[in-house]
């Protein structure tokens, strides 16, 4: 197992926090660890629906399958919720003691690189996110919520809090996955 976490980065203005939405698609390109040819594009996943399992099997219920070319075993992805990502850093971590540094949480802060997402991997690796739209929710410095139509698949977004008379934006919007 190999925990991955989907860092991103942007440039906020009027932006309070801006954040995953839980059920929304999810898009990456996946590769096998084992083989620099196997790869695949832009690959659909949803956190909220588990791929149906064999019965009697033994694996854990996941979020993602692949069966590779010549591999006996199948390839999966479990997105992790908050519970399961500390149990893992805290497996990882010799002392015993999780990294809340490493936890996934919103973007608050412009320019750096935050942990939002963390990905379970046996026998497959990501290596890009692609946003298709509608995945992020963002709520402004004055506390009006923004959750359709949030689309950073260009790399910016803007609207208008009306309420607050001020301008909501996120530019420069980059994500990349690193291993955890």
């Amino acid at each position: 197992m190999v925990l991955f976490l989907l860092v991103v980065k942007a440039e906020l203005e009027g932006v309070s926090e801006a954040s995953l939405v839980r059920d929304a698609n999810l898009c990456i390109s996946i590769r096998n660890p084992l083989s620099d040819y196997e790869i695949r594009e832009k690959v659909v996943l949803n956190p909220s629906e588990f791929v149906e399992q064999q019965e009697n099997s033994k694996e854990p219920p996941c979020h993602f399958t692949i069966k590779w070319e010549g591999s006996k075993k199948r390839s999966t992805i479990q997105v992790l919720d908050d519970a399961a990502i500390k149990s893992a850093l805290k497996k990882k971590n010799k002392k015993g003691k999780s990294n809340d540094e490493s936890l996934p949480r919103s973007l608050t802060v412009s320019g750096e690189f935050v942990p939002i997402l963390a990905l379970e991997c046996r026998g497959v690796e990501p290596y890009a996110f692609h946003c298709l739209g509608n995945e992020f929710a963002v709520v402004s410095e004055g506390g009006a919520k923004f959750d359709e139509d949030v689309d950073l698949s260009e790399g910016d977004w803007g609207d208008y809090d009306a309420e607050h008379d001020a301008s909501v934006s996120i530019s420069e919007f980059e994500a990349k996955f690193i291993s955890a």
